[in-house]
């Protein structure tokens, strides 16, 4: 067993931190993709029109029980694969748009759920009295209800995030050279030398992502519960 070299933490550090991009990058990638997915979601199950919500509800379902690397596995082999059948070739994609597709279809189905229950969280009586105020629908929802739904919802999203963050670190299983993907790169050049240096210095990185994630969705929580207490007293 190699000895353990503390220093080496820091040589790790300054190695795998410019990969950090990467990582945020496919993040923000699923979180747009996956966010507009997940808006049409909501909004079937809230319309409640059958055949949209059996689709939701369906989609739901499927996708919850089927596990992150799974997924990835079957977009990264099966979409090349079925495509080719019809004669296009997506072989040479970049791995990331495969991660993005993966992750954001996974995310849109608990991205859902948050949006549904944080809407359904707003009385509906506040709409309604937009509404008859002069307010078209577009202007009752973006005025009135979502600032209201964006605090219900926030706390969700933000533990959402994190685990989408932790669970973007199997993208190295395909090859994508995030964190993770060149801190196992860094192993397999050492030869397994310095390997737990390297995994403490990841567990470090994800640890200031996620402290970062907090504070930023936290003070952005507290912004706007303050707006609507005051919104509230004003009323």
């Amino acid at each position: 067993m190699h000895p353990f070299h503390p220093e080496y933490i820091i040589t790790a550090l300054l190695k795998i931190v410019p990969y950090v991009g990467i990582t945020l990058l496919m993040m923000l990638g699923t979180v747009i993709f996956g966010g507009l997915i997940g808006i049409l979601l909501a909004r079937a199950k809230i319309k409640r029109r059958i055949i949209p919500r059996a689709i939701a509800e369906g989609y739901i379902y499927l996708t919850r029980c089927i596990p992150s690397i799974v997924m990835l596995f079957i977009v990264y082999y099966g979409i090349p694969f079925l495509l080719l059948q019809f004669g296009i070739d997506v072989n040479h994609f970049s791995k990331g748009v495969f991660v993005i597709t993966a992750f954001s279809i996974l995310f849109a189905s608990n991205l859902g759920e948050v949006f549904r229950a944080a809407y359904l969280a707003v009385d509906p009586g506040q709409r309604e009295a937009a509404v008859c105020s002069g307010l078209s629908e577009f202007q009752a929802f973006y005025r009135i209800v979502l600032p209201q739904a964006a605090v219900h919802a926030l706390p969700n999203f933000s533990n959402m995030l994190v685990n989408l963050m932790k669970e973007g670190a199997l993208a190295y299983s395909i090859g994508l050279i995030d964190v993770m993907g060149e801190g196992s790169l860094l192993i397999g050049m050492n030869q397994g030398s310095f390997s737990l240096e390297i995994y403490l210095a990841m567990a470090i990185i994800y640890w200031t992502l996620t402290l970062v994630i907090e504070l930023i969705f936290g003070r952005l929580e507290k912004s706007l519960s303050k707006g609507r207490k005051h919104a509230t007293s004003v009323a």
